[in-house]
Parts: C-alpha cells; structure tokens; sequence
C-alpha cells in the first residue's frame, strides 16, 4: 500500500484524546416497535460513534435485545469488523479519471480542502490527498471532526450490539454487502462526490458545537432536531446525494425488513443509522404506509 495510504488509513483507526463528560441518564432512545399480527421489529436509530459516558443504554433499548431471537445490522458483524474492509474501501477510494484532484473540485472547494488540510486535522496536505475521490476525502474529514469530540467507532451503538449478540449467542445478519456500501459512495458522479466533500467542509468550518449538537440531539432522542440539522439540509441542499445515501438503501433495505415481519415468532432488533429511521423517506414511515403498526417506545418521552 502506497504511503499517503498508509497514513490516512492510521488517521481512520486513531482515536481523540478527550475527555468524555458524565452524564445523570442514559441516551433518550430513538427506539420503534413494528409489529404484525405475529411478529415485531424493533428499529433502533444508532449513533456510528459513542463514549463511554454514553452507556448503559435506557432500560427499554436492553429490553428489545432481550425480546429479539435475531439482530440486524447494516453490514453484517463478519463484514463491518473485517480487517478487508478498510483494504476495499482504500482500494475504491482510488483516482480512476484523468487529471487532478483540484481540477475535479474547483478553485473554491479546493481551496477550502487546502485551508482544512492545513490545519493539521488531516495527516496529509491537500497535494497529497490527490489520489483519492472527493467521496473519500469527505469521509475522513467527517471521522475526524467526530474524533476530536471524543467519539469513537469502536463505542458505536452498531458495535455494541454485535459484541452483544455474539456473547449471547443470537445470530446476526446485515442489510447490505459491504461491496454495495462502499458502491454507493465509490459509484458516485463527480457532483455527488463534490457535495459530500462540501458538506464534509461545512461541518468542519461550523466548528466543534455542530458534531455536539448532533450527539447531542440523538442522546435527546430528538428525531425531529436530528432530522432538520442533517437530512432535511442534505434532502434540500443535496437532493442527488440524498437519494443516493439515503433513500435508495431505505427502498433496497423494505423487503428485507417485511420478510422478517412475515417470519412467525422470530422478533427481530435492527440496529441502523438514526437517519434512515427519520423523516417522511424513514423506515418507520414507510412501514407505518405498509400498514404495520408501528410505535415509538421511549419512557422518558412520556414524562
């Protein structure tokens, strides 16, 4: 593996040196009960990086892993915890077009990467970040902005819960493959690349208080404040982007969710990014439109 890669792979693994503040309860879930005449399954809206100030989890989130036969995930605990998929992601994450990596953004947005870069946030200057598409680069700077809050993958609500299901014993599956994750991004146009990578940049030059705000809002369980800072920006601002990274893997992700509501007595917890739970695009919508009964379990919401 070339160098530059090596590097920003370490920067992908590295963990924020911050100190995690304590907190009096534990994270208002984004928790919903889907049921048919037989069967349930609960979508619970993950956040991909935590502290551990962030656990225990609310006594109802524990109660729905205690309920379920099965656990779902986005990728499958084999693939997301491969050490293969950083390789494959680096590999896609490759410049396969002719010409620059500046040419492709633009005098503005390049040089917005070139003052980030600069900054140190990044192991590599913008000259160096040349080989990899925009997508890519948008990425790790989003990864970056979260570490420096203290918030690490390794603590994420998805992890959590595959280390759970492994000590317990329930089988675990995913949504998708990790091939057709990473082809979401790497399959991309040019102008969806250069909208990740300026929203990447718009989270960055909002400073430290928009990625607390957002871990923020998911601890509140606050749907609605997660839904209007994020997709409902991204929906409006980024319309192609947001049909690709959101509404297309809802849509491929329904079928999948409707077969195990059809399977008798095999309850199920689908742990997934809170996003994809969220909004009039959300699964929860688009079950509740299916005709399923769908309700919302959260004790502290009913104080």
């Amino acid at each position: 593996m070339p160098r530059p890669l090596h590097r920003l792979a370490a920067a992908f693994l590295a963990l924020a040196a911050a100190v995690a503040p304590a907190y009096a309860e534990p994270p208002v879930p984004l928790l919903w009960k889907v049921s048919d005449a037989d069967n349930t399954v609960y979508l619970l809206g993950s956040f991909h990086m935590l502290q551990e100030a962030d656990y225990p989890l609310a006594p109802e989130v524990e109660a729905a892993f205690a309920d379920a036969e099965a656990l779902v995930f986005e990728l499958s605990p084999e693939e997301a915890t491969s050490p293969a998929l950083p390789l494959q992601m680096m590999q896609a994450a490759q410049r396969k077009r002719p010409g620059s990596l500046r040419e492709d953004l633009g005098p503005q947005l390049w040089a917005r990467l070139e003052r980030y870069a600069a900054s140190g946030a990044l192991p590599l200057t913008a000259a160096q970040l040349g080989p990899f598409e925009p997508w890519f680069i948008g990425l790790a700077i989003n990864l970056a902005e979260l570490q420096k809050q203290g918030l690490d993958p390794a603590l994420g609500l998805d992890r959590h819960f595959m280390q759970a299901a492994a000590a317990a014993g329930k089988p675990a599956a995913g949504l998708e493959r990790a091939s057709e994750q990473i082809g979401v991004l790497a399959g991309m146009s040019l102008d969806e690349q250069r909208q990740l990578l300026a929203e990447a940049l718009e989270l960055a030059e909002a400073g430290p208080g928009r990625p607390r705000e957002l871990h923020a809002a998911w601890r509140a369980g606050d749907a609605a404040a997660l839904w209007d800072r994020t997709a409902a920006e991204m929906k409006r601002d980024y319309p192609a982007l947001y049909a690709r990274v959101n509404v297309a893997r809802n849509e491929a992700w329904l079928p999948k969710l409707e077969q195990r509501l059809a399977a008798r007595d095999d309850d199920v917890l689908v742990v997934v990014g809170s996003l994809h739970l969220l909004g009039p695009d959300g699964l929860v919508e688009k079950l509740r439109a299916r005709g399923y009964k769908v309700e919302r379990i959260c004790r502290a919401c009913r104080r």
